[in-house]
């Protein structure tokens, strides 16, 4: 018999030396058996594993090791995401090379993810630092710029004048850096794009055949691709106009509401708003003043509505009447023509702006059931359906109706040589601005020369590798004061030429490197073949918060290493699956600061419960349940709790306790709890090597009730837990495994000398397999140990997945409702093949039927084979 306690560290340890040691995990390109990839979304070495990390591969692993269970060749690889700014801002602060300090993070975090013994191919590993991933990448730059996928061109951006370096939008918060806290500029650079925008209609298309991937996420990109039907408009300029400029071009999706403009805005960006700039200072002071705005639309949209007036005025295409043109801070430029028509009464942005500026507000669309002299507009525009009034010859009109006799009206309109309106599709979508000054990232491999311009670096010239001989003792990029890297000879002319010192944004590094993990070893970026056998990822895995960019950037890849010739296909991901975050209570000292879960102890009675820090007893304020952050500091430590209580335990609770979509809240009682049920999982199976014939040993033919029992809850655990797993509900796959548990604990407790039979010990023996195997996936060194323990001489890893027999899935006794009257009074179990006949004697002899009836014979008993019994009283 086994020992009494499960000793997780050193056994962990074991099991993982033989995987490694049978190379288990190890996956041949050339394998014959059907593909499956599962992958999840690889981490960012930042020194330590957390939660969320062991919740997202926990998921994957599950899968991973199912599938290869099944008889599937299994790609799980893993990589490091490694680029990047806080890279820099370690070598800024603490004095060391980012080169050094990330491969110091990934060699702690490798063992860490190791500990947690992950089925991983670790023979595929790389990083996106690696000169020889970054240096395919560059190639691959230069194919999309050979095939036209590349362009150079100027753009605004946030600058940080201190750190002197472009920021995205999230890192602008109330118009600062968020390091340096200094204003933020927009500035226009010029820079390198992805023309992702070539791609809008095919990208925003293709969603419709994504049916494995949440639909939520679907929506997410369906909004930012942003595809909208609408008129572009043109309205002539009045006042002293510059020279050029005697139209403003609109676009528009609502030309039905045209009689209830009061406003034209234009973009701070816009070329009448340049000239305007010129002969008034108070103008360019405001736009400055824009300028310090975030780029984001979220920015805009949140910030105060203001604008500038003009003192020109546009003319309405169908009334006699002329309104004002404003400057307006909430106007991009980069959608649409950069102006807009204002129309108050039916878009709130507009509203807020015209209440602000004393502007009319005269409402068009009518609600159904709504009287015209009635219905107005306070501080809230109607965006709803309806009637359209105030308007002219559209009143009446529904609203596509309105808006498709406007587009023939002005199309029919000709004005300056050419129609007032014209039908247009417009994309949110904009081209993947990739420059970033900074050093730690891939470098643009490009040269610029004074004669021939901008140069592509010879693929033979690859790597650009970077130099590792820079320094970080100002803001800036170190590779602009590098004093010989960025000086070279044009691979042209040969005169003096200089490298591009930008480096690729770090999403460009993680929207191919998938693909990569099917070859590691090419010379190219792929081998074609591979790429197409393993492509798409049948199960990718992570977080919501990528739901945009990344995996739109992704897409958008796939395609472009499509039409360069390195795979074959248009969508990276068959399957996604989103998890939820880890969540914790949140603790306060009496002054306001955060306080560690490590560092308090929590006594509970009656009152409820109270937290004390350790160090000296003062008590804490116990807060919310949030999300696991550095900032509030209520992280837990995977490796404490792997330490503590093995990696097993740490994987079943983060699959147990909550469905994977949702959030799910670490608790030391949860995991101490899922601790004593793997306890008693590895006593069970103890207790029953004792009693288990050898493997091998054929069940008897006539068993008895119980051991047929037995038979049934192993095969309807094994049939449901597969279901479960191929549904990615692994917290209802446990759910069974717990049941099939109890089941097996009660038989050993209350009929152990059944199992002393042969025969029935095999029952026995069968369904303690069955049971190590439904738990490898979740916890696959208790599972190890225990098919040890039952007498297997084989890895449990490498061994294929039990198969249900469908006759045991079927129940012999079904149970039926009974309605007299047709009201619900009784259920009923009989035989599944019980005669009409008898269900129907059965029924009439239960006492509620016998009380309803009171000593009448029923007018009629009507039996549904197997659903339902109806007695007509």
């Amino acid at each position: 018999m086994a020992s009494e306690r499960y000793n997780a560290r050193p056994t962990e340890a074991r099991w993982q030396a033989a995987w490694a040691a049978a190379n288990v995990f190890e996956t041949k390109n050339d394998d014959p058996r059907p593909k499956y990839y599962v992958l999840e979304m690889f981490p960012y070495p930042s020194g330590r594993i957390h939660m969320g990390h062991v919740r997202n591969y926990a998921m994957g692993d599950v899968v991973a090791r199912y599938k290869r269970a099944r008889g599937f060749n299994v790609l799980h690889p893993m990589g490091w995401d490694a680029f990047g700014m806080p890279a820099e801002n370690a070598a800024m602060q603490n004095k060391v090379h980012p080169k050094g300090w990330t491969y110091s993070n990934i060699a702690t975090m490798r063992d860490q993810l190791k500990s947690m013994g992950l089925s991983l191919d670790w023979s595929r590993e790389f990083a996106t630092c690696d000169v020889a991933y970054y240096s395919r990448q560059q190639r691959l730059f230069l194919d999309f710029l050979e095939k036209g996928l590349v362009a150079r061109k100027k753009s605004k951006v946030n600058w940080d004048p201190v750190d002197m370096t472009v920021l995205a939008n999230e890192q602008v918060i109330d118009g600062r850096g968020w390091r340096s806290g200094a204003l933020v500029e927009q500035r226009e650079l010029v820079q390198w794009f992805f023309k992702i925008s070539d791609f809008s209609d095919e990208l925003l298309a293709a969603l419709d055949t994504l049916d494995r991937w949440p639909e939520k996420v679907r929506t997410m990109q369906r909004n930012w691709i942003g595809r909208s039907e609408g008129l572009r408009v043109r309205f002539p300029v009045e006042g002293a106009v510059p020279d050029g400029h005697d139209f403003v071009e609109v676009f528009t999706t609502r030309p039905d509401t045209l009689f209830g403009m009061s406003f034209l805005a234009l973009s701070p960006d816009h070329p009448l708003t340049t000239e305007l700039c010129k002969a008034s200072p108070e103008l360019a002071a405001f736009v400055e003043e824009c300028h310090r705005m975030g780029t984001s639309v979220a920015a805009l949209e949140t910030a105060e509505k203001k604008g500038f007036d003009t003192g020109l005025t546009v003319k309405h295409p169908f009334m006699d009447k002329a309104f004002p043109v404003y400057v307006a801070n909430f106007v991009l430029m980069d959608y649409g023509t950069g102006a807009i028509f204002g129309c108050p009464a039916h878009d709130q942005r507009d509203l807020d702006f015209a209440r602000k500026y004393g502007l009319s507000v005269t409402p068009v669309v009518l609600p159904e059931g709504a009287a015209p002299e009635d219905f107005s507009v306070g501080n809230e525009a109607y965006v709803g359906d309806g009637r359209i009034f105030n308007s002219d010859f559209l009143d009446g009109m529904a609203v596509e109706a309105a808006k498709e006799a406007v587009a023939s009206h002005l199309e029919a309109t000709i004005l300056g040589q050419q129609p007032q309106g014209a039908r247009q599709v417009n994309y949110r979508l904009r081209d993947w601005g990739i420059s970033r000054q900074r050093y730690w990232g891939c470098p643009i491999p490009v040269i610029h020369c004074e004669a021939c311009g901008v140069v592509p670096v010879p693929k033979k010239d690859l790597p650009v590798a970077l130099p590792e001989d820079v320094d970080f003792d100002r803001p800036g990029n170190p590779l602009d004061r590098h004093p010989t890297w960025k000086n070279v000879t044009c691979p042209d002319c040969g005169a003096p030429a200089r490298r591009e010192t930008d480096t690729m944004d770090t999403f460009v590094d993680s929207s191919w490197y998938f693909a990569r993990f099917t070859a590691p070893w090419a010379d190219d970026p792929t081998e074609p073949e591979a790429a197409n056998a393993w492509l798409p990822v049948d199960q990718y895995i992570g977080g919501i918060e990528h739901a945009i960019l990344h995996l739109l950037y992704s897409r958008f890849f796939t395609r472009a290493m499509k039409v360069a010739g390195h795979l074959d296909l248009d969508e990276p991901f068959k399957g996604l699956f989103t998890q939820g975050m880890v969540i914790h209570e949140t603790y306060k000292t009496a002054s306001g600061d955060w306080v560690s879960p490590a560092d308090i102890r929590i006594e509970a009675d009656d009152n409820g419960r109270r937290g004390y820090l350790l160090s000296d007893g003062s008590e804490v304020t116990i807060g919310s349940i949030e999300k696991m952050s550095k900032s509030k500091r209520n992280t837990v430590d995977p490796t404490e709790i792997i330490e503590s209580f093995g990696a097993d335990t740490a994987r079943w609770f983060m699959l147990s306790d909550s469905p994977p979509e949702r959030d799910v809240e670490w608790t030391d009682q949860g995991a101490q709890g899922a601790s004593r049920f793997l306890q008693r999982v590895y006593r069970l199976a103890g207790e029953a090597a004792d009693l288990c014939p050898p493997a091998g040993t054929p069940i008897g033919k006539d068993l008895s009730p119980n051991a047929l029992a037995i038979r049934k809850a192993a095969h309807k655990a094994l049939a449901a837990v597969g279901e479960a797993i191929e549904g990615l509900r692994f917290n209802v796959g446990l759910a069974k495994i717990y049941e099939l548990v109890n089941t097996l604990g009660s038989a050993l407790a209350n009929d152990r000398a059944l199992f002393e039979e042969p025969g029935n010990g095999a029952v026995l023996r069968e369904a303690f397999d069955i049971l190590v195997h439904l738990m490898a996936p979740m916890t696959p060194h208790l599972a190890e140990e225990c098919w040890s323990m039952l007498g297997h001489e084989t890895l449990l890893a490498t061994s294929s997945w039990p198969v249900v027999d469908p006759t045991l899935l079927v129940e012999d006794e079904i149970t039926l409702p009974v309605q007299i009257n047709g009201k619900k009074r009784a259920d009923i179990t009989v035989p599944r093949d019980a005669a009409n006949d008898d269900v129907q004697a059965a029924v009439l002899a239960l006492e509620a039927v016998q009380k309803a009836l009171d000593g009448k014979t029923p007018k009629k008993v009507i039996v549904v084979p197997q659903r339902i019994v109806n007695v007509v009283a």
